[in-house]
């Protein structure tokens, strides 16, 4: 006789900063039972910390034990991952609880995969400088066709792809290619972002199989270095 297999239920804070949006969600059994959510930012280092204050305070008060926390990894903004990760460390490690990295674009591609037919092509894009894009392509059922990177896009972008299949753009870095990927095949969906209430299924997942990552040593996934940028009006006062 063969038993099922059965999920070991859990109980994860999720936290999501790899955009402007700032967002917390606690998780019990892959149901939510409290969340948060600010999309006018960026004002993740003083939002996030409240936002975590708030779910440990009515975890304490619902007497439910925290199993572990999920992190949004990138890429994205640097300031918000920095700050997105020392809050779920900082956690992990007052807690003596396990760390779960959720990679950004499968996050959101994971966001629409049941609002879409299942033919078409996923393809999540967080803003970076001018016309560049961190970008993935997916499939609906979360295959990864084209790995992470940082694409400048022009009129040739994902070419070979759009000429047989459908491909959905979307996330705060498609709307600036919507000019330029003229072609029948393109679609783009508006209003979406990555949010900590789409991380559940992906860090139950994690969790069930025991992918943790080093709390020591773990660090979001920039994918480009940080360059910092001097005022203009700094610039001028020194000549």
């Amino acid at each position: 006789m063969h038993r099922q297999k059965q999920s070991i239920m859990s109980c994860i804070l999720n936290i999501e900063t790899a955009t402007e949006v700032c967002s917390v969600a606690v998780s019990s059994e892959r149901k939510i039972i409290f969340q948060k959510e600010e999309t006018k930012g960026p004002s993740h280092a003083v939002l996030l910390g409240q936002f975590v204050n708030e779910a440990v305070e009515y975890l304490r008060a619902e007497n439910i034990k925290l199993d572990a926390v999920a992190v949004s990894c990138g890429p994205g903004s640097y300031t918000g991952l920095r700050i997105g990760v020392s809050e779920a460390k900082g956690l992990c490690y007052g807690l003596d609880i396990p760390l779960i990295s959720v990679p950004t674009l499968k996050l959101m591609a994971y966001s629409v995969s049941n609002l879409v037919e299942k033919s078409i092509l996923l393809c999540p894009m967080i803003d970076a400088r001018r016309m560049e894009v961190y970008d993935a392509l997916f499939d609906t059922e979360l295959n990864e066709l084209q790995s992470v990177s940082a694409d400048i896009i022009d009129e040739n972008s994902f070419a070979d792809f759009l000429t047989k299949d459908k491909i959905a753009f979307f996330g705060n870095g498609s709307e600036k290619c919507k000019a330029v990927l003229q072609r029948p095949n393109a679609v783009f969906l508006d209003n979406i972002y990555p949010r900590a209430i789409d991380m559940v299924k992906l860090a139950d997942e994690a969790f069930e199989s025991r992918s943790f990552v080093d709390v020591a040593y773990f660090e979001p996934f920039y994918l480009k270095e940080f360059v910092a940028t001097t005022p203009k009006n700094k610039v001028l006062s020194g000549m």
